[in-house]
């Protein structure tokens, strides 16, 4: 039987917390830290099983990547030219985590080797045809090794640049792991973007960390993006991985859900996170927000329901769901364009639908929206998780309406945050 955590109905939270490092940051730092000219220091990185799976993939690649003594969370790698890996045979197992697969994917496409990239069962059931199309159509040799679509995958190399087209509505880790690969590929790369690019943000991350790096590339309204081969990244020697905007939005949003203030430390509106957002949203709604030289304050008003595209935003779309339960007036809330809420860790659509009606809201699931009414009377219920760490967190906030919740495999937030529950206790009062 799967582990499972009770939650009592809470009356009020109150206090401060210091949110772990960003994942999406930590994660593309990594990689390329470990492919530049030079050592560097990353102080920050979080302990969670999606970072865990990137530096353990890095040190069986040969990279060196030590744990600074006396440091909490700090690390010193030392880049190497990635050419160093032909001719190499490597299996490589990256569980769920998607923001390891597909720019390893697409980084390990330069090299002469054959490397297997492997995962767990859901990863398995995860599309990455529009990003291996993408990488075969620039020269990269790509085998399915089960299923046509999707992991597992076994690499030969190959890729070299050159023109060409990439989906961009599925994910913007497509878009992210070949433009981080791409300076380094013999030749020049120019990629076409079709259809709307999701989650733009998280690009802007991505160009934001190269730049950090040495590398400026041209992009035309994120439609068309340019990018110089045959570079090298430079080692800007130090990097402070800022906290997590994704973790503070369940913090900011028991705030301004019941009472407050909750402060979170680590964070503020000069952030390169596009789900710093949230905050703004929730001001929007109705709460409370203070702004910090190193922090974000929430707390309680009354708060109205939303209609609004969250496409550049779908991690934290799924909070906004949760605080669109306790608006004031009981009216409708409805968040749209979140078709790839549905290729994430679970299918979030589906799965945010079937838990949010059992706490006795009526739901509408759109194939890329969801139509949310709060509860005449909020339910206790038994959510189920589906292994998906987003869904854990977000219901933890469902006993601020007076109701005890059972959630099972509470331990899934150890992807990103696994410190989740015993943060969130501090600020119940």
């Amino acid at each position: 039987m799967k582990d499972n955590i009770n939650i009592n109905s809470i009356n009020s939270v109150k206090g401060e917390v210091v949110i772990p490092g960003s994942k999406s940051i930590s994660n593309r730092v990594l990689l390329l830290s470990s492919f530049s000219m030079g050592k560097i220091i990353l102080h920050n990185i979080p302990k969670c099983d999606d970072v865990n799976y990137m530096i353990i993939s890095l040190k069986s690649l040969g990279i060196k990547i030590n744990k600074i003594k006396n440091k909490l969370n700090s690390y010193e790698i030392e880049g190497f030219n990635i050419n160093l890996l032909n001719n190499k045979k490597i299996e490589l197992f990256i569980g769920n985590a998607g923001t390891v697969i597909r720019p390893l994917l697409s980084m390990l496409s330069l090299v002469k080797s054959n490397i297997k990239l492997i995962g767990d069962d859901r990863m398995k059931e995860r599309p990455i045809n529009h990003l291996v199309d993408a990488l075969r159509s620039g020269g990269a040799k790509i085998k399915y090794i089960i299923k046509d679509k999707y992991p597992p995958v076994e690499l030969f190399g190959g890729y070299i640049g050159g023109n060409i087209t990439l989906n961009g509505n599925i994910s913007s880790q497509f878009l992210s792991s070949i433009l981080m690969m791409a300076p380094l590929a013999k030749k020049n790369t120019s990629i076409i973007i079709e259809d709307n690019l999701v989650s733009k943000p998280y690009i802007d991350i991505t160009l934001n960390i190269m730049k950090k790096f040495g590398i400026k590339i041209y992009n035309n309204n994120y439609k068309f993006f340019y990018i110089e081969g045959n570079r090298k990244y430079i080692s800007p020697k130090e990097i402070y991985i800022e906290g997590d905007a994704s973790s503070a939005s369940y913090f900011l949003a028991a705030g301004a859900i019941k009472n407050g203030p909750v402060k979170v430390i680590g964070i503020n509106k000069n952030s390169i996170q596009g789900d710093i957002k949230f905050a703004n949203i929730l001001e929007n709604m109705g709460a409370n927000i203070i702004w910090g030289d190193n922090f974000i304050e929430s707390s309680s008003n009354k708060l109205f329901s939303i209609d609004i595209d969250a496409n550049d935003i779908p991690d934290v779309a799924m909070t906004i769901a949760i605080v669109s339960l306790f608006v004031n007036n009981k009216n409708k809330s409805i968040i749209r364009n979140i078709y790839n809420w549905r290729v994430k860790e679970s299918d979030r659509l589906n799965a945010m639908s079937n838990e949010l009606k059992k706490i006795g809201a009526e739901i509408i699931e759109g194939k890329d929206y969801i139509s949310i009414i709060p509860p005449i009377k909020f339910k206790s219920a038994y959510i189920n998780t589906y292994n998906d760490h987003r869904i854990a967190m977000c219901f933890s906030l469902i006993p601020l309406s007076g109701v005890n919740i059972t959630i099972n495999n509470y331990k899934c937030v150890n992807k990103t945050f696994p410190d989740y529950f015993d943060t969130f206790k501090k600020i119940i009062i």
